[in-house]
């Protein structure tokens, strides 16, 4: 045997190690540009997806719904979430990015021409597809934002749960001026800007994967002992939250015009002052929770917003505003923190969990749609959001049960 090729066999572990090592340190990296990407793809999707509920006061009218059947609405877009654990499972194993690319166009359309239905039942069909739609989105995307987040995932969740909050805040603005500019029924026109984003999600992500990059091939059971700790207190913070969130971010437009008397404009601007808050707050949270810990933000913010609903209900009016703003800033920030602690404990099976996470978050939340809308239907607006914030003080205890995320780095 020549020395040269001993030489050569001596070296290939070298080079095997020194490609691990780079690969390693890529994977430990923040690729700022990728995550731009991918969360410029949610801020599109999630504009379209927020036309619904500032244009529920008009369908009310149009249709004769009462408030329960207004959000029953918000359910038929949150129905196909029932598949997010499937896609969730399926996006470990194989790339889904173009259902992450593919997405935004697909979404644009279909909230574009709810307009054009007719009734009740074709206005659900059309957002039962915007549901698929949505699901074929949001499985993938936060593992794919996970992927190329390195040891900042916090900081990529909150990028991306940020551009979330400023798409359904500019949503409700845009269709409100779709409305006023071309009517109900010509709504159609503004589906273009979502093909845009598609060709330029394609263009950007064709090559990047939507999966771990150390990918292995290990069943669902390994995931279970985990899971039972850290499902259960979300499931319990979830649901303790959810009659807070759904009050806000589908019930203040209705709120705002029947309680309040106010404009169909003026209605819309309350919900994307909340929105717009909550990009802040998405913003901030998971990177401060990077910092000081997921446990110690959400405690945080779990005790202020209940007590911030209440003052809005009950206090002065003139301080309306920036309670709105408050708000923003509190009640809809966990969620960024919560999919952290997800995509920490999971680092194998980050879609899968995310897609196990959805279905939780849709089967609370479709419960939550359905009580608020009930009870405002017998009691009034102010009762129901009075025993939403009421609600939200139940899910403090359930920060305390879930598991010290690890240390950035750790993951």
């Amino acid at each position: 045997m020549s020395s040269e090729s001993i030489s050569t066999r001596t070296l290939e572990p070298v080079k095997a190690d020194a490609a691990k090592a780079a690969a390693a340190q890529d994977g430990a990296r923040f690729h700022t540009d990728q995550v731009a990407t991918v969360a410029g793809g949610h801020l599109v999707h999630d504009t379209y997806a927020a036309f619904l509920a500032p244009l529920l006061p008009v369908l009310q009218d149009r249709l004769g719904m009462g408030y329960a059947g207004a959000g029953g609405l918000m359910i038929f877009t949150q129905l196909p979430s029932l598949l997010t654990p499937f896609l969730g499972y399926l996006a470990d194993r194989v790339s889904l990015r173009y259902f992450v690319i593919l997405a935004p166009a697909a979404t644009a359309t279909l909230m574009s021409v709810i307009g054009l239905a007719p009734d009740y039942l074709t206005l659900a069909l059309l957002l039962i597809a915007v549901g698929v739609s949505t699901a074929a989105f949001h499985a993938p995307a936060p593992a794919m934002i996970a992927r190329v987040s390195g040891n900042r995932v916090g900081t990529g969740m909150s990028v991306f749960m940020a551009t979330g909050e400023l798409g359904r805040t500019l949503g409700p603005m845009i269709a409100v001026a779709g409305v006023t500019w071309w009517g109900l029924d010509g709504l159609w026109r503004m589906a273009a800007a979502g093909w845009l984003a598609s060709a330029i999600l394609y263009w950007r992500l064709r090559t990047v994967a939507a999966r771990p990059l150390d990918h292995k091939t290990v069943g669902l059971r390994h995931m279970a002992p985990q899971a039972k700790r850290v499902f259960p207190a979300l499931a319990w913070m979830m649901g303790g939250m959810g009659l807070m969130l759904v009050a806000l971010t589908t019930y203040l437009p209705i709120f705002m015009s029947d309680e309040l008397q106010a404009s169909l404009w003026l209605a819309a601007a309350a919900l994307a002052i909340l929105e717009a808050a909550g990009v802040a707050g998405a913003l901030l949270t998971g990177t401060l929770s990077d910092r000081w810990g997921r446990r110690r933000v959400l405690l945080a913010l779990l005790c202020a917003a209940p007590v911030l609903l209440l003052i809005f209900l009950f206090g002065p009016k003139a301080l309306a505003l920036p309670l709105l703003i408050v708000l923003g800033l509190t009640a809809i920030s966990p969620t960024p923190v919560m999919m952290a602690i997800v995509q920490d404990q999971f680092p194998d099976h980050r879609a899968a969990a995310n897609g196990i996470y959805m279905f939780i978050n849709f089967l609370l939340r479709a419960l939550a749609l359905w009580l608020v809308g009930a009870l405002a239907d017998r009691f009034g607006l102010t009762a129901a959001f009075t025993v939403a914030a009421l609600a939200a003080f139940t899910a403090i205890p359930a920060a305390l049960l879930l598991p010290l995320s690890p240390r950035p780095g750790a993951h």
